[in-house]
């Protein structure tokens, strides 16, 4: 196996984008799971895949990126060049520009309740761009925006592993009635990996939105699980009423995505990434309390 590197980065650049070859590269503080980030020189970003499996995230941002960008209301990532797969690396590879900002966290924000208004507005942008052509959910995005049946035997395993240690009962509760909530909208633009580390901040406000690897053209209800892994009761409710487009259906499967992901993470299953999200958040307790009770202005 390639050991993904700052040595591996030059001899890339080197070999397929001769004129950078003299710029300095330098890992960034907050890597992410799919894809290994490095600094090239100070407008630029590299990012080659961590695993075959997040390979086709390539081409798709390569093809979409420029076609989302000028209709949203923040910056996203612009492709500058390709890398092609190699001796050195046998998968394909981006440069983007570089975005200034913040990791997102809680005190990298001002006002959570704003951020979560913001969250809703880029969302309803994305979701108004023209989606002809899109890719269709598949296992190139792990089926986000396509139908929660296909992990349907990993959260009943998931349940079954955690034992007496969650509510296994309520959450079944609100897994089979994500399953029940069937969409059957017209497909649109969805982000698919919605969550804080894909977001930037700057002077304490949601100032972009990086990584449209796990995008899609399908059911968007996916992009809603931020309401529970990351704002708070007044931020979440900001952006439930902002979100018109949001239905009860809609967060029903909302919910679905945010247990599925919590309990399979907090059960260890393999190949899962996000550790923590189920336990530290509270994500499963918070979205069985949810569905007990949900916000009446959720129509």
């Amino acid at each position: 196996m390639v050991e993904i590197d700052v040595g591996l980065v030059r001899r890339l650049v080197g070999e397929q984008f001769p004129q950078w070859r003299e710029l300095p590269v330098r890992p960034v503080d907050n890597d992410g799971w799919d894809n290994r980030t490095f600094r090239l020189g100070e407008r630029m970003s590299v990012r080659l895949p961590s695993a075959d499996g997040y390979s086709a995230a390539v081409e798709k941002e390569q093809r979409w990126l420029p076609v989302l960008a000028p209709r949203l209301p923040l910056p996203i990532p612009t492709p500058i060049g390709r890398g092609v797969p190699s001796d050195s690396f046998s998968r394909p590879w981006s440069i983007y520009g570089w975005i200034d900002g913040d990791p997102t966290r809680h005190d990298t924000v001002d006002d959570l309740t704003a951020f979560g208004t913001d969250l809703a507005d880029f969302l309803t942008a994305l979701w108004t761009v023209d989606a002809t052509d899109g890719p269709a959910p598949g296992a190139h995005n792990f089926h986000r925006g396509g139908s929660l049946d296909v992990y349907d035997a990993q959260t009943r395993a998931a349940v079954d592993r955690l034992g007496d240690t969650v509510d296994g009962a309520s959450a079944l509760d609100v897994w089979e009635s994500a399953l029940a909530a069937k969409w059957t909208g017209v497909p649109v633009w969805l982000h698919g990996d919605f969550g804080n580390g894909n977001l930037l901040t700057r002077d304490g406000r949601l100032s972009a939105v990086i990584d449209f690897g796990t995008s899609a053209v399908g059911d968007p209800a996916c992009d809603l699980v931020i309401a529970w892994t990351f704002l708070d009761a007044p931020a979440h409710a900001a952006f439930a009423d902002r979100l018109g487009g949001a239905d009860s259906p809609m967060w029903a499967r909302a919910r679905g995505w945010a247990i599925w992901k919590a309990l399979i993470v907090t059960a260890g299953i393999a190949g899962t990434n996000s550790p923590g999200l189920g336990r530290s958040p509270g994500v499963i307790e918070a979205v069985i309390a949810d569905h007990r009770d949900a916000s009446p202005n959720r129509r």
